[in-house]
């Protein structure tokens, strides 16, 4: 990993029985970047930021933050993520102040270092009316600052901030939008969300999971313009021209436009004013622009105009993440589950396949295994494996299983 590289996931899978809920997801973060993480509800969002700051492990793959691996170093992990959870649990009872006081307890924060930080948090996160208050007097929009206050408070350089906007009014969620781009100038920031124009107002890149996989990564210029319904509208002067060139005739331009390299249709539309105007329709992501301006000075045309339409961010989310999804994540444990298991496991294999063979009746596997079976005995016990491994996921232990035993 290169050293402006702060996340990395390589094959991120998890499992629970038959269902996935990740399958083989893999991207990378680089510093100073604040990307949206996209997906519909159930998609995998929460379940890989929950992997990435180690409160669940993963049946397979690997994650690095800051360099540190997330199922071998979780302490240091920990150390470099401020994490704000979909439903980030707090203690009604205490004050504001109280409880971040108590937040930098948990991170190990002398008096001296919380309160230099303290004053720059409390004005970021537009907690200063509130500091005396109780937890259980705030509106939720409050709430989810105080949230952002205590992944801020030991002075990470990378933030996992889940749904943070979820509930919140109008107003609430452009204010809570507003800090999120303030801390992003010098942090690191993976923001999941649903919510497409979130993602459009704070974040520079777009990842979009759908079926627990990567439909989607890039710009959000690029995502955008996946599937090739990129326009470009031109309008070119039909009377004048560059010196020692002639005023162009719109058959001219039209053919020469449709020869460019991504142009699959130029066709000229009305115009009210003393101008050839066309609207050229490109198949790739790649911006076509540069290259109509080249065009237009070698022929000596006047280029009185051009602007690019592309899709809606909405409208790629919609085709990229419609289909069928627990047809397709509820498939059967066949070969390909089995191949899956010999690239990520070493002589665990034999038990994770009994696993997925019993996955419906693992009552009945328990039942039956007496000392005198040894195939139901190791089926039972392969099954109890994996029940202590999921109750550990739904607790959200603090520490993730042993590496070896997660990748199994």
């Amino acid at each position: 990993m290169t050293s402006d590289v702060m996340i990395e996931a390589q094959g991120l899978t998890k499992r629970y029985g038959a269902f996935r809920a990740l399958d083989r997801v893999s991207f990378q973060v680089k510093k100073g970047e604040v990307v949206g993480f996209l997906g519909p509800n159930g998609a995998g969002k929460s379940t890989t930021m929950r992997i990435l700051t180690c409160y669940q492990s993963a049946t397979a793959g690997s994650a690095t933050v800051h360099g540190h691996d997330v199922f071998d170093e979780p302490l240091e992990v920990r150390s470099k993520i401020g994490y704000l959870p979909q439903r980030a649990q707090m203690y009604g009872e205490m004050g504001v102040l109280e409880y971040l006081r108590f937040v930098a307890d948990i991170r190990k924060i002398n008096v001296t270092l919380f309160n230099k930080r303290i004053r720059n948090i409390v004005e970021v996160c537009g907690l200063g009316t509130v500091l005396g208050k109780d937890l259980r007097q705030l509106s939720h929009g409050y709430r989810q600052r105080v949230g952002l206050a205590q992944a801020l408070i030991h002075d990470p350089p990378i933030l996992v901030l889940d749904e943070p906007t979820e509930g919140l009014d109008p107003n609430e969620k452009t204010e809570v939008l507003e800090y999120i781009k303030q801390i992003g100038r010098d942090r690191t920031v993976i923001l999941s969300t649903h919510n497409l124009a979130e993602v459009e107002e704070a974040c520079s890149r777009a990842i979009i999971v759908s079926k627990g996989r990567v439909v989607a990564d890039g710009s959000i210029d690029e995502v955008r313009a996946r599937g090739g319904r990129v326009r470009y509208h031109v309008s070119i002067d039909e009377k004048n021209a560059l010196a020692g060139k002639s005023a162009p005739a719109v058959g001219d331009v039209e053919r020469a436009l449709a020869t460019l390299d991504g142009i699959t249709s130029a066709k000229e539309t009305p115009t009210d004013d003393r101008a050839h105007a066309f609207s050229l329709l490109g198949t790739r992501s790649t911006d076509l622009r540069a290259d109509i301006y080249r065009l237009c000075v070698e022929r000596g045309w006047v280029l009185l105009e051009m602007r690019r339409d592309i899709q809606r961010l909405e409208d790629v989310f919609k085709a990229l993440t419609k289909s069928d999804e627990l047809a397709d994540r509820l498939r059967a444990p066949a070969a390909a589950s089995v191949a899956d298991e010999d690239e990520d496991a070493d002589d665990e294999g034999d038990d994770a396949n009994a696993d997925d063979d019993d996955a419906n009746d693992e009552g009945d596997a328990d039942d039956e295994g007496d000392a005198d079976d040894k195939g139901d005995g190791d089926a039972a016990g392969a099954n109890g494996k994996e029940a202590d491994e999921d109750d550990d996921d739904d607790e959200g232990a603090d520490a993730p299983a042993d590496k070896s035993k997660g990748k199994g």
